[in-house]
């Protein structure tokens, strides 16, 4: 009965099943006209793998939901044939055969893990950013997963909030076109037709999330709404003009009211001011910890958060729980779950699931393209791109790097030999067996050109109980605890047997992502400890800064010679020796303003200007100045800094035009000049500074930026076009305007070392 029903349904689905959105109500409409208000409820209930992942579906809480028809959504299963068995059961089992939406948190990479998004934004290449969502979601598609929860695009000024790993880092604008790049790359043509590529990408956290208080998880956020709209807002309305298919909630509050239940976000905000038309999902369990927020029930915060415009419950089971019970009472209407319910229809419809449930899921194509050659080829060089040469000093005459491959190198530190953190975090569906160790990889690469001494030489922290705890709660295999005073010294018998040595420190993997907070961004104190110990062996040291954030590096700064910032990824032991020895010129740049205390968070570039300024890289000791008494004035490395292996020389700025109408625009050209020795990539940057407005503005934002390879001796011109769009902002009363009056434009290689001329809006 029920396979005849099924197939009766599936007949009745256009051949087309996307080809207008006619048809697509049509369609949905006449399916919701036949379904009970369990299964309207159900289709609005998401359950986490849970016991799928150790059992068969058919024997599980989510088999049983399934075959109820009360199972809409069900995620981070890593297994297409359960995948499948699941979604028989609710095609074939289920009163109306309505297919289930399988999501995944594939944030930086399936199998192929590409370096962590922050890292990804430090490549500041948009087409490879996009590339890597591509990849991304072709090996999920062929894993069976249709949706994924990415792009995680909240602004992020302080460092010690654990999840700056997942986004793009503090600016906006730059965020607002990683935001694009990552939904293009996910979503490709998926909507577009039944043999359309590509996955449902869902953008979080709307909205704010980054901006918890002191950088703690979780914590409380509380801004203006001229900050949010000029600030924080810009990414978020990014994804949704890109044509991202779904957006998830935070956890926070939004004008002391939770994101989750915030009709003015969700609705007005993100709805009627910027028309967005897919699906709202709650954040894990977060209608049920809005009574933690002090709001009430969870039949009562179920309620609020319908009504607010959220459309999925992420398992809190809120909404399929207590929603009949407030439909009855009358505090939400049928008109309000069928809204809700016709949105997550929608959605199915639109990845083309009710035409063929399976069509997500190739046990061959799984096996043919997951961690396949190609991929992996794709995510070694975009991996070099992302690394960020912070420093680089010359002894004897020479720069350190790159590094020649003779003699004897020396690779220390408790990141050496560790397969399941090369990845970093958020890495759910890696398959740690596949990876290469930094050891590997040195190896492979140096084999028959130099000799290679290995060892851990610290431990990661000082305490065991806590590395061996937090590991396993984030699944990572604990790196081994060691005697310090014997790997000590065995790290500096290594060291005074080499030519050079390269220390891999800094943060394994369960050190940044959600829930990893610190209070001090500092190196760890054992690591530190092995630093001081190998400097005094008057070797030349070479400091690969693994991390997840901006940390701080100030002592490193002042002492090692060379330091190399590195975001993680499959591929990272091949691409760091691909930069290293030379191959490879790196050409990443901050997108994160590099503290050089704790005590500076947060600290960002685009502030607004203060009454009594303190110029960046001093120390100013008047009364009354805004400055910190034990410590320079700004970053220690600044937003858009790196360096590679040769040098660039900049020619003054030249505009077309020193005045520019309302409705116009101008352009602004400096030639760029390789004046080195060897090929390298340069980004030029543009910011503007708005000098007199009706509200204080930034004292610079970034507003355009080009990547360019030149080879040794070349010299190009690089021009920006300003359009008005790039002057507006929002002011006191949210409009979106254009004032007149002077502006700065200004072109550099980084926040800190531009030219600036001055230009009109008359």
């Amino acid at each position: 009965m029920f396979l005849l029903f099924f197939f009766v349904f599936l007949i009745s689905v256009p051949c087309n099943a996307q080809s207008s959105d006619d048809e697509m109500n049509s369609f949905i409409t006449e399916l919701m006209s036949r379904m009970t208000l369990d299964e309207k409820l159900g289709q609005l209930n998401q359950q986490q793998a849970g016991d799928i992942t150790t059992g068969t579906p058919q024997n599980t809480d989510a088999g049983r939901l399934a075959a109820q028809g009360r199972l809409g959504s069900i995620f981070n299963i890593m297994d297409v044939q359960k995948i499948h068995d699941l979604q028989r059961i609710a095609v074939t089992q289920s009163r109306l055969g309505i297919p289930i939406l399988i999501g995944m948190d594939v944030i930086h990479g399936y199998q192929t893990i590409f370096p962590l998004p922050i890292g990804m934004s430090a490549t500041w290449d948009l087409d490879a950013i996009r590339e890597s969502a591509r990849i991304a979601a072709a090996e999920a598609s062929a894993n069976g997963v249709a949706w994924t929860f990415s792009p995680m695009v909240d602004i992020s000024l302080d460092s010690r909030w654990g999840r700056q790993a997942e986004g793009a880092g503090e600016d906006p604008w730059l965020g607002s076109r990683v935001a694009e790049a990552m939904v293009q790359g996910y979503q490709g043509d998926v909507f577009a037709s039944d043999k359309g590529t590509g996955i449902m990408a869902c953008v979080k956290h709307f909205a704010l999330y980054g901006a918890a208080e002191s950088g703690l998880d979780y914590n409380t956020v509380d801004m203006s709404h001229i900050r949010m709209y000029n600030q924080y807002f810009p990414p978020y309305r990014a994804a949704v003009e890109a044509g991202v298919g779904s957006v998830m909630s935070s956890f926070n509050l939004v004008d002391a009211v939770p994101a989750t239940s915030n009709r003015w976000l969700l609705t007005d905000v993100l709805r009627r001011q910027w028309g967005f038309q897919g699906m709202v999902v709650s954040d894990y369990a977060s209608i049920d910890e809005m009574t933690s927020h002090g709001l009430g029930t969870l039949k009562t915060n179920s309620a609020r958060a319908l009504l607010a415009g959220t459309d999925m419950d992420m398992c809190a089971n809120g909404f399929i729980g207590t929603l009949g019970q407030s439909l009855n009472e009358g505090t939400v209407t049928m008109e309000d779950i069928d809204r809700a319910c016709r949105r997550i229809l929608e959605a199915k419809y639109r990845l083309g699931l009710f035409r063929d449930p399976y069509r997500f899921g190739d046990a061959k194509l799984a096996k043919k393209i997951t961690y396949c050659k190609e991929h992996r080829k794709t995510a070694r060089r975009i991996t070099a791109e992302s690394f960020v040469l912070l420093k680089n000093d010359s002894i004897g005459g020479n720069p350190v790097l790159p590094l020649q491959r003779k003699g004897t190198i020396a690779l220390i530190g408790p990141l050496v030999d560790t397969r399941t953190d090369i990845t970093g975090s958020w890495s759910m569906a890696q398959d740690a067996s596949k990876y290469t160790t930094l050891r590997e990889g040195f190896e492979r690469y140096l084999k028959g050109k130099a000799t290679l001494l290995c060892t851990q030489g610290c431990n990661l922290i000082d305490n065991p109980h806590t590395q061996q705890a937090v590991a396993k709660g984030h699944d990572c295999q604990p790196i081994p605890f060691v005697d310090s005073d014997h790997a000590l010294g065995e790290a500096l018998d290594l060291a005074r047997r080499s030519d050079v040595v390269i220390c891999a420190m800094g943060e394994c993997a369960w050190m940044n992502g959600e829930g990893t907070s610190r209070s001090n961004l500092e190196l760890y104190p054992p690591q530190r400890r092995l630093l001081e110990a190998l400097l005094q062996t008057g070797k030349p040291i070479v400091l690969l800064n693994f991390a997840g954030r901006a940390t701080v590096l100030t002592w490193e700064s002042q002492h090692i010679p060379a330091i190399l910032n590195v975001w993680y990824g499959s591929e990272c032991a091949d691409a760091l020796c691909d930069v290293l020895f030379g191959d490879v010129s790196p050409s990443g740049r901050l997108t994160l303003s590099m503290p050089r205390s704790t005590g500076q968070e947060p600290l960002y570039y685009n502030h607004l200007p203060t009454g009594r300024p303190v110029p960046d890289g001093t120390t100013d000791y008047r009364v009354w100045s805004p400055n910190y008494l034990d410590v320079v004035q700004g970053p220690l490395y600044p937003f858009g800094y790196g360096l590679t292996y040769s040098r660039f020389s900049y020619s003054d700025i030249r505009l077309s035009s020193s005045t520019m109408s309302a409705d116009g625009s101008l352009t602004a050209t400096v030639t760029l000049t390789n004046t080195g020795k060897r090929e390298a990539t340069e980004v030029v940057q543009l910011y503007i500074h708005d000098r007199v407005a009706s509200i204080s503005r930034p004292v610079k934002e970034l507003k355009g930026f080009q990547r360019l390879t030149l080879k040794a001796g070349e010299s190009r011109d690089v021009t920006f076009t300003i359009t008005p769009d790039l002057l507006k902002f929002y002011n006191s009363d949210l409009d979106y305007v254009l004032e007149p009056g002077e502006f700065d434009l200004m072109i550099g290689p980084d926040s800190y070392n531009l030219q600036i001329v001055t230009f009109e809006v008359k």
